[in-house]
């Protein structure tokens, strides 16, 4: 298996906001039924993190768990562990039908900062950042891509697409996030 490697490496701007392309992350898709109690124990022993509920993300030590679906949720982890984490929840969940794939090579993500990181973000997203609160994560458009946002705290979000468009995404977040395009939408 290919080490995992930044979509953008260095890339970074700083405007209205800072984005930063975050580097490499292990990523995995998990699809089964999320109240499996087997499903809970599992996570809850490789990541230290509790099942989310909807449109949530829990923390643990060895990762974060995001609720993608109904049936499917995101792991976020160090980027050497998913295989062996793989391996790991494939043997606990022997029997159960729940589907693992190491996503991390195709995803890119984007750490945006600073006080209008919700006006900047909502000129992109369909999104309400009023009612978007820590913690919480909305699979959305980012412009025409399809994006995963994680509301970090106040004024910092987790922005995740697919890699195939992460030089796009470089380019829209620094276009939106230029000086003199202040829109006041969400005053701090």
């Amino acid at each position: 298996m290919s080490e995992t490697i930044s979509a953008l490496p260095g890339f970074h701007y700083s405007g209205l906001v800072n984005a930063t392309e975050a580097g490499p992350r292990g990523m995995i898709t998990l699809r089964g039924d999320l109240a499996l109690p087997a499903l809970a124990l599992a996570l809850q022993q490789e990541t230290g993190a509790a099942i989310p509920g909807q449109r949530r993300v829990t923390r643990g030590t060895g990762g974060a768990l995001a609720w993608m679906s109904p049936d499917e949720l995101l792991i976020l982890t160090d980027p050497a562990r998913p295989p062996a984490m793989i391996t790991a929840l494939e043997a606990a969940l022997a029997g159960a039908f729940v589907t693992l794939a190491d996503v991390s090579d195709a995803r890119a993500v984007f750490t945006i900062t600073g006080p209008q990181s919700c006006d900047v973000l909502a000129k992109i997203c369909p999104v309400d950042f009023a009612t978007f609160p820590p913690g919480g994560i909305r699979r959305t458009r980012a412009a025409q891509i399809a994006a995963a946002l994680i509301r970090e705290g106040a004024d910092e979000f987790t922005l995740i697409c697919f890699r195939s468009v992460a030089r796009y995404m470089a380019e829209l977040l620094a276009t939106v996030s230029a000086p003199g395009g202040e829109v006041g939408l969400y005053p701090r």
